[in-house]
């Protein structure tokens, strides 16, 4: 028989060209049956209560269970098929149940308290006292000290969690992959980009008909929404979207069901763990200490931006009105009549602005700010991959030496989930000695080349990459040498943002544009006065994306700091008061909103959405320490592209992952806590 590459060494890259559904479940079922014998001689009482003894082996058994499972979970966001679901589904209960085990394993918890209490624990390393203190608290946290019945419902709530969640996620694909338009009369199509519409006519070619085919994935929905002049067909594409796995469209992919299950099922887990709630439950492990501090934040900032919000509403509709003669702008006129608004006040059009950032030349351009900011070499090299659009990147330091490897796949496809984001494969880690390099995916979902023209990005979409390039080298610059502290495995997921929001600045400086930029046909670099065009307009419309971000996070927070679910009709009520306290935009009452918000339901953001708003504070905030070593060399031509502040970013924030609190990590970084004043200036929400 073959050899299951899913059981390569973690050591080895995987060949993931060899990697078939079949793989999945004796994969997992054997590394399973490895890392719970692991388990239970872990925690066998007999053991010597040593670092060596207990979590060093725990580290090596579960490395090759996770590592293999992170590959079958990645594999069915991207590629996902029939076969590979089907796997997938039938691998994830066993899962959730050895980690439910786990977290149940008295024994296991009581040998980590004996490390705790071991006499020489005082002098282990922060790092390994770390480790033990988060294994403890994520012990009780796992229901470790429940009994009897309490004990068992537990397991079972743990179990229908996580397949209630990838059934969410999985309605979602399902419903935007099922859902088309095709268009005949290319009358229809005026104002779409050309690139935008000779992608619709390959995907009806492709499908056997005639005409164009417009479909709810991001780069045809957004720039049909943006630039379509045929009102009824924004109508048509806003109404799919907004009604995305819900009652409105295909019953099979109803979502309804299962938010009201997901929400009781928390809040019951909440309740057997005596925290009441589930947002309780969730910040436990974050920086923000409780639900009342969070949503003061979130409303604390949205007194600030609502003003701003609500002029930018008044100035769109007198435009639109004006200009566009849309006296009753619909939401679905929204983005047309911004991007006009914009192509007026501005003088430019993202379309127009897209042309200069050619895939090929961003990636350059971001490899050479990676470069000069940390101090790596960043190489594409040849990889195994799961599809032809994937490259492999190799990073090294100066000298050469393999720091790591991430895997970009950057264009939407069908059976590849929609937004984008980063994981990880394999965590840094010493053994003996030996370092075992990061290998991270990074994932998005923007336009592919047409014919032999590069792929083009908006300016959108390259602060997109940004972002989750920051999240990447929050795993690959690590510098922890326990798995345990990892910066995905431990860093406070309020603060989880820093790095990624932190470089979206980037995209904003002129020494970083011109590096990024070069038209699609001529090859010449992004003109200084369209540049000038486009950072007057970057606080464009501010206000009300502010606003749009915390409704987002407010209603999350509210809809979880609850002691019992909620039916979808209260959910819908719920998200109907959080609009009408902070929100300046109003969705018709058909709009199904939490239907398709995987974040909340199925990406872990859960109690959790506001992190993007505080780790905006954390982010805008470091970024200004840039902004100040580029003003004390005033004329040096890189800008905030300082080398040295860099280091220092690197060595305080990246290289320590986990290994101590965020706060502490902010605070090295920055000699202070973080204030909120850098958010509200790079945002034109100046405080008074």
């Amino acid at each position: 028989m073959t050899q299951n590459p899913l059981l390569a060494p973690v050591s080895e890259l995987v060949d993931y060209q060899a990697v078939k559904p079949a793989h999945v479940v004796p994969a997992i079922e054997e590394l399973l049956g490895i890392a719970r014998q692991a388990v239970d001689r872990a925690a066998d009482p007999a053991l010597a209560a040593t670092w060596e003894a207990v979590v060093e082996p725990l580290d090596t058994a579960s490395e090759r269970l996770w590592r293999a499972w992170s590959v079958a979970g990645h594999l069915n966001a991207v590629v996902n098929t029939p076969e590979l679901r089907e796997a997938y589904n039938a691998a994830l209960p066993l899962v959730t149940e050895f980690s439910t085990w786990v977290g149940l394993h008295e024994g296991l918890y009581q040998q980590y308290q004996r490390l705790a209490a071991a006499p020489d624990f005082a002098s282990w390393t922060p790092v390994r006292r770390r480790i033990v203190d988060m294994a403890l608290r994520d012990f009780r946290l796992s229901g470790v000290e429940l009994r009897g019945a309490d004990r068992e419902r537990y397991a079972a709530i743990s179990d229908r969690e996580a397949q209630a969640s990838q059934k969410f996620s999985e309605n979602v694909l399902d419903a935007i992959d099922a859902w088309s338009l095709v268009v005949e009369d290319e009358a229809r199509l005026a104002g779409i980009p050309a690139d935008v519409q000779g992608a619709a006519r390959a995907a009806a070619e492709e499908d056997g008909k005639p005409g164009w085919k417009l479909t709810l994935k991001m780069p045809c929905y957004l720039p049909v929404m943006q630039y379509a002049q045929d009102r009824s067909l924004r109508e048509a594409l806003y109404c799919g979207y907004g009604t995305v796995a819900s009652e409105q469209g295909e019953a099979q992919f109803d979502n309804s069901p299962l938010i009201e299950e997901l929400l009781a099922l928390r809040a019951e887990e909440s309740n057997l763990l005596g925290l009441g709630t589930f947002a309780a439950l969730r910040l436990q492990t974050r920086m923000a200490r409780d639900a009342r501090e969070v949503t003061d934040f979130l409303r604390d900032l949205a007194k600030r931006a609502k003003p701003y919000a609500q002029r930018d509403l008044a100035e769109l509709k007198a435009f639109a009105a004006a200009e566009l003669g849309l006296a009753d702008l619909q939401p679905w006129d929204v983005a047309y009549a911004s991007e006009r608004l914009r192509e007026s006040r501005y003088a430019y059009s993202e379309d127009e602005v897209k042309q200069y950032f050619t895939e090929p030349r961003v990636l350059a351009g971001l490899f050479e700010v990676i470069e000069t900011l940390f101090d790596v070499r960043l190489a594409e090299t040849p990889v195994s991959s799961w599809h032809s659009d994937v490259r492999g990147v190799r990073v090294d330091s100066p000298k050469g030496d393999l720091i790591g490897y991430l895997y970009l796949d950057l264009y939407a496809r069908s059976g590849k989930q929609s937004g984008a984001w980063v994981d990880s494969e394999r965590t840094r880690r010493v053994v003996a000695g030996r370092v075992q390099t990061p290998i991270a995916y990074l994932t998005c979902n923007f336009s592919r080349p047409n014919g032999e023209r590069a792929a083009v990005l908006t300016h959108d979409d390259v602060i997109t990459l940004f972002h989750e390039t920051g999240h990447a080298l929050h795993a690959l610059l690590s510098e922890v040498d326990e798995p345990g502290a990892a910066a995905f495995a431990s860093v406070e997921w309020d603060a989880i943002e820093l790095p990624s929001q932190f470089m979206e600045n980037f995209c904003w400086e002129w020494a970083v544009v011109q590096k990024l930029s070069a038209h699609v046909d001529t090859g010449a670099a992004l003109p200084r006065a369209l540049y000038d065009r486009l950072v007057a307009a970057r606080n464009y419309q501010s206000g009300m994306q502010t606003v749009r971000q915390i409704e987002f996070a407010l209603f999350d927070m509210l809809m979880h700091d609850r002691a019992k679910g909620a039916s979808i009709d209260e959910v819908l009520a719920l998200l109907q008061q959080v609009r009408a306290e902070v929100a300046v935009l109003f969705p018709p009452a058909w709009h199904r909103l939490p239907h398709a918000f995987s974040h909340l339901f199925a990406g872990g953001y859960g109690a959790g959405y506001y992190s993007y708003k505080w780790a905006e504070v954390l982010s805008a905030d470091a970024y200004e320490a840039f902004e100040e070593a580029a003003a004390k060399q005033a004329g040096n031509a890189l800008g905030t592209l300082d080398p040295a502040t860099g280091a220092r970013f690197r060595r305080e924030v990246l290289a320590v992952g986990g290994s101590r609190p965020a706060a502490e990590s902010f605070a090295a970084f920055r000699g202070r806590a973080p204030r909120i004043d850098a958010l509200l200036r790079h945002s034109g929400m100046n405080p008074a």
